[in-house]
């Protein structure tokens, strides 16, 4: 806790992309000491760090015998669905909820992006009169606003009342998780343990809501049902109707499954574009890159799905950044029996943990420039830049890889590409770097850019 404290109490002067140190400053400092693999405590807790590429693989490929850390209660309340659920739950919900999130059935996502952004570009345009503009509250309410419409279009109206319930929920886990080690706590009926609580009770209320109108719409046929809610509730009717209502997924799954959305959609994505905007500002040759690339592809035109993967540049930048400011910088495992990893046991109850951001960064393996900002190094694919080996994985790896990445990057690429086309974008002489370790890396000052507004007619431009 002290480690941490000291690390956030100051900015990262001058700029520099060397940020474990801040976000993960005990682990930084225990592997730095002892290696890469190496042991550790979390309270009573037995942790071994894991770096190896070769036992990366063996643990998120046998996930049957690595799971998950079961969730505390606390978590439980904020996180949910695939994210947590494991075995043959998992197996369940992962083949029901993948036609939802195949790519050609994406294409939603590109509108939902466009109408939101073109709201959020007209109010950059009036206040980017006035001088700077601090993005990061606007880009979070971004990307909760195109996941409502993406995931709940019909019923968008109802569902974005439950966008400040979530980000309170955020908020309340963050101050949770400084007290996450005391035995017990999490049982403790705490002020801020009611709020999460409560907050729960109404966001399942609204969802259920949601969920039995849009069924009774859908067997009554009157209702559009291509979006996410819609294209999972037909694959969960399939499923039930084809090997009954065992294989079938509760509402209560649903329900949960819908929190999940709503949570990772919304958290990860837009620090992903946030850290993009920032390094796209410090890397000014890079912005204009991207820029030319995006007004090459679509002109001044709005992004369309098919021109989204001629986006190569664009495509190098994001997994640059995704490399750098890795939204999910470590995760963890755990084991219930003695089990072989490599060359050593594992005995039952110890936690792996996996310093994602640690490995991102090694310069054994990416080389020297490891903590610069080099897209370049992308430019033959991620295999190329990895000599095949599993050490970039921002969206976890193997078969427990995040369902919702192809969701995220469309809306990234198409968020970028009308701000790209709308404003030149420069760091403000206000901006303190400071990425703050809460659920994801997140800015711990704000964001403040100087918007220039770029000059250009077309049906693009607000």
């Amino acid at each position: 806790m002290r480690m941490s404290k000291e690390a956030q109490s100051q900015s990262i002067t001058p700029f520099s992309n060397d940020i474990a140190p801040r976000l993960l400053p005990f682990l930084h400092h225990s592997i730095k000491k002892y290696g890469k693999l190496s042991f550790t405590w979390f309270g009573p807790t037995p942790v071994l760090n894991i770096m190896d590429s070769d036992m990366l693989k063996e643990i998120f490929s046998r996930i049957n015998e690595f799971e998950k850390p079961h969730p505390k209660a606390t978590e439980d309340l904020l996180v949910s669905g695939l994210i947590m659920v494991e075995g043959e739950k998992w197996v369940k919900h992962r083949k029901i909820i993948n036609p939802a999130f195949h790519y050609e059935k994406l294409k939603f996502v590109v509108s939902a992006t466009c109408s939101s952004c073109e709201e959020m570009i007209r109010g950059w345009k009036t206040q980017s009169l006035a001088g700077e503009v601090d993005v990061w509250p606007d880009l979070k309410h971004l990307t909760g606003d195109v996941l409502c419409r993406a995931a709940f279009g019909v019923t968008y109206n109802q569902v974005k009342s439950i966008l400040p319930l979530q980000q309170e929920q955020i908020g309340l886990t963050n101050k949770i998780f400084q007290f996450a080690f005391i035995p017990g706590w999490s049982l403790l009926p705490t002020k801020v343990l009611r709020r999460m609580k409560e907050i729960d009770h109404k966001v399942k209320g609204l969802l259920e809501d949601i969920l039995t109108k849009r069924e009774k719409a859908m067997k009554e046929g009157g209702v559009d049902d291509d979006d996410l809610l819609g294209l999972l509730l037909k694959s969960n009717m399939k499923e039930i109707q084809e090997s009954g209502h065992q294989k079938g997924m509760s509402i209560e799954d649903v329900i949960q499954e819908l929190k999940g959305f709503n949570f990772a959609g919304q958290e990860t994505t837009s620090v992903l574009l946030t850290w993009t905007l920032i390094l796209l500002s410090n890397y000014q040759n890079w912005q204009d890159r991207a820029r030319e690339e995006v007004l090459q592809v679509f002109g001044n035109n709005k992004p369309d799905f098919d021109g989204l993967s001629r986006l190569k540049i664009v495509s190098m930048i994001l997994n640059e950044v995704l490399r750098l400011y890795t939204p999910g910088f470590m995760t963890m495992r755990t084991v219930h029996k003695t089990t072989q990893l490599g060359d050593i046991q594992v005995p039952p109850g110890v936690v792996l943990l996996v310093p994602m951001i640690l490995i991102h960064h090694d310069p054994e393996i990416w080389g020297d420039d490891a903590k610069e900002f080099n897209p370049e190094r992308f430019s033959e694919g991620v295999s190329k830049a990895t000599k095949n080996k599993l050490c970039f994985f921002p969206f976890s790896w193997g078969p427990r890889t995040c369902i919702g990445q192809n969701f995220a990057l469309l809306e990234v690429k198409v968020a970028l590409t009308l701000i790209l086309q709308n404003f030149s974008v420069q760091l403000s002489p206000s901006y303190k770097h400071a990425p703050n370790p809460l659920l994801t890396p997140t800015p711990q000052y704000g964001v403040p850019l100087i918007l220039t507004r770029i000059g250009l007619n077309s049906s693009a431009h607000i």
